[in-house]
């Protein structure tokens, strides 16, 4: 996708947080280490450990972060990742407080390198992640640049907002409570967790179906339709992170009783489910395991 170069985003809630931080080691990490970092970026578990890849510096609180206002315009997301962040965490709030009565807005915050939270360390080392005590999203842009600089991925503008819609889904799930009605009750195909995960996916379809209706102030919309390739890049990124694919790519046997996320296939399905039935089409909790 491609943001409208006179689009202008106004006034933001992103704020920019972080400290120092450092991947320790050189070298290539292999076909394990490509896995294991997609699986971070994805679901937000910190898995690196086992790359080597570590929080360095000295960690200094930051408080609420510094508000963003290098972001202005829609040829700012067209040329960073964090400004493609910001724009698109705009777009997607409007979106939700259009399509869910009492939405209100998460807390955004572009992760300077490395920041903590009631989840856990936000890094690049994590990747993008939903807090729900805070009801804040966390993403470090650099990842994406990792992923494309060293591991030959393409991670597109599109795929990238593919994932923050997906963490913006998992704030619409606690806001209706789907957290609280359908706890985490362990892994396997049919589990809350996997239908939780496939509810998020169908989230973001929903938005990417509608991303071209959100306007800025001025009644310009802050985003041009997608293309093929970009589409076709986003369904590449939730095949990438499904847990079969993940499960080949580590070496290992697929077990579906291990799942957490679903399996490539359903992470893809339920995108396009989203995209062409809307937010109405994404009650995953309410067909039979099956058919998920």
């Amino acid at each position: 996708m491609t943001f409208n170069e006179n689009a202008n985003v106004g006034s933001t809630r992103a704020r920019r947080r972080g400290r120092t931080a450092a991947i320790a080691g050189g070298g290539g990490v292999g076909v394990i280490g490509i896995a294991v970092l997609l699986f971070s970026l994805f679901t937000g578990q910190d898995l690196t450990g086992l790359l080597g890849v570590t929080g360095g510096g000295q960690s200094q609180q930051q408080g609420g972060g510094a508000i963003i206002e290098d972001c202005q315009t829609g040829a700012d997301a067209n040329e960073d990742d964090a400004c493609r962040m910001v724009f698109g965490a705009e777009a997607i709030d409007q979106f939700w407080a259009e399509n869910l009565e009492g939405y209100r807005e998460p807390q955004l915050i572009i992760v300077d390198q490395a920041t903590s939270s009631q989840c856990g360390t936000a890094s690049n080392a994590t990747g993008p992640f939903y807090c729900p005590p805070e009801e804040t999203v966390y993403i470090d842009p650099t990842f994406f640049g990792l992923l494309r600089e060293r591991f030959d991925a393409s991670a597109g503008s599109l795929a990238q907002l593919y994932v923050l819609a997906h963490e913006y889904g998992h704030h619409v799930q606690n806001l209706i409570g789907v957290f609280q009605q359908y706890p985490n009750n362990g892994s396997g195909p049919d589990s809350n967790g996997v239908r939780t995960e496939l509810q998020a996916d169908c989230f973001a379809g929903a938005w990417v179906a509608a991303m071209t209706e959100q306007e800025d102030a001025d009644g310009d919309p802050y985003l041009q339709p997608p293309t093929q390739q970009q589409i076709a890049d986003a369904l590449n990124a939730a095949a990438t992170v499904g847990d079969d694919h993940i499960q080949r790519e580590s070496g290992g046997q697929v077990n579906p009783e291990s799942w957490t996320h679903g399996s490539s296939e359903q992470r893809q399905r339920w995108f396009d489910t989203g995209r062409e039935g809307g937010v109405r089409a994404c009650d995953t909790f309410a067909v039979a395991g099956d058919q998920l």
